[in-house]
């Protein structure tokens, strides 16, 4: 018996294309997919929930007790006492935002508040982070002018100057979070299966998110870390270098053990966040795809961003219950 020829036409192969089921590619691409996520859901369900709890305690804690302690000292208050004042307001009101974003991590449907509330928490999260360490910025400014130049910007005889300053300082870190009030929603995400208050940059053209969230996360590291950073590093260095010049009295070396402090909290506590939204960076592609890395990276941003709060607990203690004061 003779093979039988087939022949294929080209209305056979439009066919062939147009019916061809793909699903097998897509579910396993889909699965694992969902796979990372479903395992970051699971680690940020069990993780944040645990330590943001600990750390509004300790840390509301912690900072109402400074608030108690400048109350009854009001009378004496130092340029310093001022700052410190306005910084342990500012931890506290971001404090106070963590519940809310523990619920939405505990609950399966997610952020359950609407857009409005996602808006004001996200801005006063905003807010007050940036106060935060603007004002640290600032207090080591006061500390270096008036110990190492014995020039006094700040005095008692001025107060407005310092609470100007500190107005500043709100109204600058309000601008900062423009952002949060015109691109924070409560948007459903498909592939986490449940609501989150999210950026959504998307409202601008999918052409223009890469180059917003870019300028939101590069405005963050440079206000919010590299020059607070620098101002902070500039500062103390050139305090340690007076304190070691003059004599060193017991004062001295605890005022010493204490800026060194002051300095190495705040980047042990800072630092591995801001390392870990450089990579985020550079790891997004232009179609908001990350790369093969993308869970890892996730837990490392979780866990990072938790560290960052601890700075909240420890401020008080490092401020004021040290008891030591810089000036000589």
């Amino acid at each position: 018996m003779e093979d039988e020829k087939i022949t294929v036409t080209e209305e056979d192969w439009s066919d062939f294309y147009e019916n061809y089921n793909y699903s097998d590619w897509n579910s396993y691409y889909e699965g694992s997919e969902m796979y990372d996520l479903t395992e970051v859901v699971n680690f940020e369900a069990v993780f944040i929930p645990v330590l943001y709890s600990v750390v509004f305690v300790v840390g509301l804690i912690g900072n109402g007790l400074l608030l108690g302690i400048l109350a009854r000292s009001r009378k004496t208050w130092s340029v310093t006492d001022i700052f410190i004042l306005h910084l342990g307001v500012a931890d506290i009101l971001m404090l106070v935002t963590l519940p809310i974003w523990v619920a939405q991590y505990m609950q399966s449907d997610g952020w359950t508040f609407g857009t409005p509330l996602c808006k004001i928490t996200g801005s006063v999260f905003t807010i007050n982070f940036y106060s935060g360490i603007l004002l640290l910025a600032c207090i080591s400014l006061d500390r270096y002018l008036s110990i190492v130049h014995a020039t006094h910007i700040y005095s008692q005889k001025k107060p407005w100057v310092v609470q100007a300053s500190c107005l500043m300082v709100w109204f600058f870190s309000l601008l900062l979070s423009i952002t949060d009030w015109i691109f924070l929603e409560d948007v459903f995400d498909d592939r986490r299966g449940r609501r989150e208050c999210v950026h959504e940059y998307y409202k601008f053209g999918e052409n223009a998110v890469y180059y917003w969230r870019l300028a939101s996360r590069m405005i963050y590291l440079i206000v919010g870390f590299v020059l607070p950073s620098g101002v902070m590093i500039f500062c103390y260095s050139r305090i340690l270098d007076q304190l070691r010049c003059g004599a060193q009295s017991l004062q001295k070396q605890r005022a010493f053990k204490v800026i060194v402090a002051v300095v190495v909290v705040f980047f042990i506590c800072w630092t591995p966040y801001n390392i870990t939204l450089l990579v985020e960076v550079f790891n997004f592609e232009r179609n908001n795809t990350l790369f093969s890395g993308r869970t890892s990276l996730e837990k490392a941003k979780t866990v990072t961003t938790c560290v960052c709060f601890i700075h909240c607990c420890l401020n008080p203690i490092l401020y004021t219950f040290v008891g030591v004061k810089f000036c000589c």
